[in-house]
């Protein structure tokens, strides 16, 4: 009982968290190019956790095929997922940009059954369809009213299979007791430096302005998300990588509640209604033992 509460609360607050990059993506947007913000953002993260890792806690370093692990894990979690995704909202809302999130549990369990033959329960099924409605509901608005280019959603789509792909890939290999902060620090840094030269290529000064806006952005973007909300993202993984997914459909709906409190975005009754769907939702998965 008492890991179950504390799986609830880490899961509950990584939401919050890992919602809340969709808006600050975009303020940082108004002030500097997309890689240069990602560029930024991983590379101050990736630095902070490993200085931490290795010289304060004395944390062993990676050995052997771990650097290969963390290169693949790196590129796709990082340098794919993340790149493609601060690209993408250019031409996309901030709501718009959480709802993509809450396409992975769908890819994470579609892609588990397909290629890991891993069984799909009925309960399973019947959270995904509650979850994938709720979201639905809460985005009706915005789905509406906001101002999405094709390019835009192709970009987030595939960057979305690129997580996905991540998740499954994390909770496959051997990680052999190296440290999540470890993992999560050189993960970081080796997608950073992955991104490096094509954020080197597109590099306009004159689009680039070290204002509240950027240096807000990619400190948020570095610490609650990058270092806080990807720990608590291991960790659920490192218990049930399945269950783990759920929790991000619960990142749209607290999405949309910051994009309104930052950015204004609207929100009503449709919102408070997939709110609810989504709960339920999450609630029938995770009062299981097994998905």
């Amino acid at each position: 009982m008492r890991k179950r509460i504390l799986l609830f609360f880490t899961g509950l607050v990584f939401a919050i968290l890992w919602s809340s990059a969709s808006t600050a993506t975009k303020l940082g947007l108004q002030a500097a190019q997309p890689l240069v913000i990602c560029v930024t953002r991983f590379f101050l993260a990736g630095v902070l956790m490993l200085v931490i890792a290795h010289l304060v806690l004395r944390s062993r370093l990676p050995v052997g095929r771990e650097w290969g692990q963390l290169a693949v894990y790196g590129l796709l979690n990082i340098s794919l997922y993340l790149g493609l995704y601060v690209v993408a909202m250019q031409h996309v809302s901030p709501g718009l940009g959480s709802l993509a999130i809450a396409t992975n549990p769908v890819f994470i369990n579609l892609i588990s059954a397909l290629f890991f033959r891993q069984r799909l329960r009925i309960y399973t099924l019947l959270s995904l369809l509650l979850c994938s409605a709720g979201v639905v509901l809460a985005a009706w608005p915005l789905l509406q009213n906001s101002a999405a280019t094709p390019g835009g959603l192709l970009l987030l789509l595939v960057s979305m299979l690129a997580y996905s792909a991540g998740v499954l890939y994390f909770s496959r290999v051997p990680w052999n007791g190296l440290s999540i902060l470890a993992i999560n620090g050189w993960q970081t840094l080796i997608g950073g430096a992955f991104l490096l030269p094509f954020a080197a290529f597109a590099y306009d000064a004159s689009r680039n302005s070290w204002d509240w806006h950027t240096i807000g952005a990619v400190l948020w973007l570095a610490i609650p998300v990058s270092i806080f909300a990807v720990q608590l993202w291991l960790y659920l993984l490192r218990d049930n990588a399945a269950r783990a997914s759920f929790w991000l459909f619960l990142c749209p709906v607290s999405g949309f509640l910051i994009a309104n409190v930052v950015m204004k975005e609207p929100i009503g009754v449709y919102t408070i209604s997939g709110m609810v769907l989504v709960i339920g939702g999450l609630y029938l998965v995770l009062s299981k033992k097994g998905v």
